[in-house]
């Protein structure tokens, strides 16, 4: 509630066939991204006098704008224009901590931001138990082997044992792919957002629920926040 944030990522965000389809198929250069921000945060501002190009109803609202990344170029942009981060660890974690540093070493203070501000990508799988929570993110499993070998496709509903059956080699895959991932009962969860927003410093975190029934998904959301307000409650009686 009250709340806008504008997104802005370099990647078509799909796969080479639908980016076509979508007429995304133009060649770009390291140097569009940052002009298309750049004209973005015009657009968003309050109008100059003569300007011909008006942004109906986005001129003067100045809606936020994060960059959104999985590697140092986003980082070091936002890092330059003084803009919050977003990085992607739900699907590509590999760079997330060498990503934030580059940015927070290397910010300049803005009027949108006067310090360095992230956000992390968490895959979540929540559930009363740690076992549900492994059946139930099987789906994910299911999904994450299907990018990684090239036949990606609809979400999948879980298996019992889906993990446990791959090989040693899709195993590792997997857990590459989902080195951010937390998943488990309310406890497992709490300490490993803990462990996490400990490694990363984060400001926020946007949690991924990629389970198959929506009504699963919400309550490990209900999940997620039910922790974050025990935590929050332990560390004011801390204090």
């Amino acid at each position: 509630p009250g709340r806008i944030d504008l997104g802005l990522g370099r990647a078509p965000g799909t796969d080479p066939m639908t980016m076509r389809a979508l007429r995304r198929d133009r060649v770009e250069t390291v140097d569009d991204f940052p002009r298309d921000v750049a004209e973005l945060q015009h657009l968003l501002g309050n109008p100059k006098p003569g300007q011909k190009l008006i942004a109906n109803p986005g001129a003067g609202t100045q809606v936020p704008i994060w960059l959104l990344g999985s590697s140092l170029f986003s980082a070091q942009l936002a890092a330059e224009r003084g803009l919050p981060y977003a990085f992607a660890s739900h699907f590509a974690p590999a760079m997330l901590l060498q990503a934030i540093e580059v940015y927070r070493r290397a910010f300049k203070p803005s009027a949108q931001c006067d310090k360095p501000y992230v956000m992390i990508g968490v895959p979540l799988v929540a559930a009363p138990t740690d076992e549900e929570a492994m059946y139930l993110a099987s789906s994910i499993f299911r999904r994450v082997l299907g990018i990684l070998r090239g036949a990606r496709g609809l979400l999948q509903p879980p298996q019992d044992g889906f993990f446990e059956r791959l090989g040693a080699h899709e195993r590792a895959g997997i857990a590459d792919f989902l080195a951010c991932a937390v998943i488990g009962s309310p406890d497992t969860v709490r300490q490993g957002l803990q462990t996490l927003a400990e490694q990363t410093g984060c400001d926020e975190m946007m949690f991924t629920c990629d389970i198959y029934d929506p009504a699963l998904r919400l309550r490990s959301l209900d999940i997620a926040a039910q922790v974050r307000q025990g935590s929050a409650a332990t560390g004011a009686q801390a204090a």
